[in-house]
């Protein structure tokens, strides 16, 4: 059941258009106390679990790979920000199913369903927002390069 729901929702945003994604809009936009990114280097040390998140674009062979930087291409760039909303957005909505393991199952069980979620999702991401910061920031200096 854990696997329809996580490859249901993950094929479910693929097929969202990618001009729905924007990594400047309130869900996405990185927040002032998230410090450009820092605060995933600093509170989460990211830099050191990072490379262990799979790459779920793996799963859809429509997907964007996001586990590296193929090129520093203004537009590769800002389609790649894009891509982490978009699994930003699907890693939240992996968690909202997390209570209906409740109706089957024994209490603790529920509970285990619960930190299975959060443990399958949070750090994605984390690691998705860590990426957008930086990304963004890669940008603006792109833009700024190529306005001079």
């Amino acid at each position: 059941m854990v696997l329809i729901i996580h490859l249901g929702i993950s094929w479910a945003c693929t097929i969202i258009p990618l001009e729905h994604f924007n990594p400047y809009s309130r869900p996405y936009r990185i927040k002032k106390f998230e410090r450009e990114g820092r605060i995933y280097i600093d509170i989460f040390k990211i830099k050191k679990w990072k490379n262990i998140i799979p790459d779920g674009a793996k799963l859809f062979n429509s997907a964007f790979s996001k586990k590296n930087l193929e090129c520093h291409k203004l537009s590769y760039l800002c389609t790649f920000a894009q891509e982490t909303c978009r699994a930003e957005l699907t890693h939240w909505l992996q968690i909202l199913p997390m209570g209906i393991f409740f109706l089957w199952n024994v209490w603790w069980g529920g509970v285990i369903m619960i930190i299975y979620f959060l443990i399958a999702n949070i750090p994605c991401i984390l690691l998705q927002r860590y990426n957008r910061a930086r990304l963004l920031r890669f940008i603006e200096k792109r833009k700024a390069m190529n306005s001079n």
